[in-house]
């Protein structure tokens, strides 16, 4: 490396550690002159390359102010955790590596952590022994390749080679699948030619959950797709049916994006007992255990069927190690995700993962409990990290002004045709003088004051 190229990371490396040093600082959401400055980057390609450091001090000067502060702690929207500075880091070490994590013998040291991470989810998480794990890009992948290898398992009992003759001709399958099913799951079963709309789809309770009651009889050519973490309520699906669907011959897959991670904790866990007799699960890394984008993990409990359905061939690929990690994914060519949760997973230990999940679903309660004692409407029933509030005829405007505020940022939904300001409460940087903080910008906004930023 020359010195030159040596000023060109230390110049990214700086502005980036500059970036995360004074994330708490800025408003949550950029300003309108950030957003209105980004019109900067509308150049046309330059004939002749320019400097390399002009052209990150451009990057920093102009996209820097123009980002939402979801890395820092006061974040609320949709379901997005921080980065952890121990898997940030570790991700960065492995972008210098610029490793290829298909092959072990591209990268014997993503092959081994991907070896240990398996081992650890099957420890935390509330999933069958023993189970394989692919790292994927985030739980549409990860239902994805769930669902893929269910197809597998399934028609291969009816001697149907799906990877070989696809679907033309080949014996139905039933999917079963909550009404309150989640987007990337419905179009998992498109892209694998099932349909969004040829789906049996069970009623939901009160806070989202499948009603368990109202399940059909399934048998050995059904799917039945469950759902730990509703997207608005946070509610997790009873998985005292598994039981009885295994004993029907059923494929139970439970897409837990971000509930999953409910099994790690101790007051939690409960929500997910007997989750680990189902067959396959879908969680994402980017959410509750605050890795960065893009990781997510598709866990099977017999990884012979996601290898048969993701492998491929090709005379070139070195199939030697203990394991080849391209046999789980739909990648081949892809960045070492498992090396950013083997960093958290290390750092945290299950005790510290367990504080996590804990702590954040006390503060949704908190948050609760006290809009709740100022007279609004919670309109879940706070199982996990998501709250639900309503504001009545004022929840759009309030919601608006939050947003524009900067002390936090929570997003709008539609729950049961209500509208409501929907927080959910994510990332590890969290405090609880930040959930303090908030309330207090909640109440002010919603009674029609300005909010004074410290």
């Amino acid at each position: 490396m020359n010195q030159f190229e040596k000023k060109i990371l230390i110049s990214g490396a700086t502005k980036a550690l500059d970036y995360i040093q004074s994330i708490e600082m800025r408003d949550v959401a950029p300003s309108s002159q950030a957003l209105a400055n980004l019109q900067a980057f509308d150049e046309d390609l330059p004939k002749r390359g320019i400097d390399a450091l002009d052209t990150i001090d451009f990057l920093n000067e102009y996209g820097s102010p123009g980002t939402v502060a979801s890395n820092g702690s006061r974040y609320y929207g949709f379901v997005i955790g921080s980065s952890h500075p121990a898997a940030l880091a570790a991700n960065w070490l492995a972008s210098a590596w610029d490793q290829n994590a298909g092959l072990g013998a591209t990268s014997p040291v993503n092959a081994k952590i991907e070896t240990i991470v398996e081992k650890w989810i099957a420890e935390i998480l509330p999933v069958a022994n023993g189970s394989s794990v692919g790292f994927v890009t985030g739980v549409t992948m990860a239902n994805f390749c769930a669902l893929a290898a269910a197809r597998t398992a399934i028609l291969s009992n009816s001697n149907w080679n799906v990877e070989a003759q696809g679907m033309f001709g080949a014996p139905p399958i039933t999917v079963v699948v909550g009404e309150e099913a989640h987007g990337s799951l419905l179009k998992a079963l498109s892209m694998l030619g099932f349909g969004r709309e040829r789906v049996v789809t069970i009623p939901s309770d009160h806070n989202g959950r499948m009603r368990t009651d109202l399940i059909p009889a399934l048998d050995g050519q059904t799917i039945l797709c469950m759902q730990a973490g509703n997207v608005n309520t946070g509610g997790v699906d009873n998985g005292s049916i598994i039981s009885h669907a295994k004993s029907q011959g059923a494929w139970v897959h439970i897409d837990g994006a971000f509930g999953l991670w409910a099994g790690a904790s101790t007051l939690k866990k409960h929500l997910t007992a007997g989750y680990e007799l189902a067959d396959s699960w879908a969680t994402d890394g980017h959410k509750w255990l605050n890795v960065p984008y893009d990781s997510g993990l598709v866990i099977c409990k017999n990884g012979e069927y996601l290898r048969r359905a993701m492998s491929m061939h090709g005379d070139y690929l070195d199939q030697s190690g203990d394991r080849i990690p391209y046999h789980y994914t739909p990648e081949l060519s892809r960045r070492a995700r498992a090396i950013d949760m083997w960093a958290v997973l290390r750092t945290l230990g299950a005790e510290g993962i367990d504080e996590l999940i804990t702590r954040t679903c006390a503060y949704a309660e908190y948050l609760a409990l006290e809009l709740q004692k100022a007279g609004y409407k919670v309109l879940n029933e706070v199982e996990t990290n998501q709250v639900l509030v309503s504001f009545g005829e004022e929840t759009h405007r309030v919601i608006k002004e939050i947003q524009s505020d900067g002390t936090c940022w929570c997003g709008g939904t539609i729950w049961k045709g209500q509208p409501a300001m929907r927080i959910s409460i994510s990332s590890v940087k969290t405090s609880q003088h930040d959930i303090k903080k908030s309330l207090e910008a909640m109440l002010k906004v919603a009674k029609g004051k300005a909010v004074i930023a410290e």
